[in-house]
């Protein structure tokens, strides 16, 4: 269940950061390096992650006031999270699921989403800026299949990525077949449409998110609407930002 895999992934980053200790020297080393997030380090990167799950927990507890007190409350710095964090993300793992049970729909910065949703949106992010860890360290991690909802969320995006970038929505359907982690197939769409993605479910991972560039993956596009959409899907609210030519634009989502 989507609220497993969540736990699952938040544990993945553990792998590779454990938790921060800023006084420890190599871990200070470790905090500042560069991602491929253009201004932000790997420190950046945990704060935003340790900020978002604050808000989140806000969310859940006080809906009604979320705008108010997230504004109140600035991520906080590298140094502050062995503080804060994991208690937040604790508490945000078991909030979500008592939201699940109530049928409760929960704020966020773009709109409200059902806890479901809300969950997945957090493991795509963890899932993502854990990628940007990982690459600033040197490190690879092998895909799971907690990458299906990532995809999934690609998919159910694909006429917001048009939108986003002034594009009219596609009508035409597009067929989705992605190669899964261990085996087999996972797919999404009509199986007569005409327009049609295939390949690694890895690579449509790293491309929805924007840490690759459509050009450089395996996928193979079919099809006009296929075609137009790679280079420009996306799984988040707002626009992303190219870092360089060789990188896919590295957004802060959440």
């Amino acid at each position: 269940m989507i609220f497993d895999d969540l736990r699952d992934e938040m544990a993945s980053l553990d792998g590779l950061v454990a938790w921060p200790e800023p006084a420890n020297p190599a871990v200070a080393r470790a905090l500042a390096l560069g991602t491929a997030a253009r201004g932000w380090t790997i420190g950046d990167t945990l704060s935003h992650l340790a900020g978002t799950d604050q808000a989140a927990v806000v969310a859940i507890n006080d809906p009604e006031h979320f705008p108010a007190r997230v504004r109140e409350h600035p991520p906080p710095s590298p140094g502050e999270l062995p503080a804060v964090w994991p208690g937040a993300r604790d508490e945000l793992l078991g909030g979500v699921q008592r939201a699940h049970a109530a049928r409760a729909r929960l704020p966020w910065f773009s709109l409200p989403m059902g806890a479901m949703s809300f969950a997945t949106a957090r493991l795509m992010e963890y899932w993502a800026h854990g990628e940007d860890i990982a690459d600033a360290l040197g490190r690879s991690r092998p895909p799971t299949g907690r990458l299906r909802h990532v995809c999934h969320i690609g998919v159910q995006t694909l006429g917001f990525s048009f939108v986003q970038h002034g594009l009219p929505a596609p009508a035409e359907p597009v067929r989705v077949e992605l190669d899964a982690p261990g085996g087999g197939v996972w797919a999404w769409g009509p199986p007569e449409a005409r327009n049609r993605v295939s390949g690694p479910a890895a690579h449509f991972a790293l491309i929805v998110t924007q840490r690759r560039l459509a050009a450089d993956s395996a996928l193979e596009a079919r099809g006009a609407v296929a075609a137009q959409w790679l280079p420009i899907a996306q799984c988040f609210a707002g626009r992303g930002q190219t870092t360089d030519p060789d990188r896919a634009g590295l957004p802060m989502p959440g």
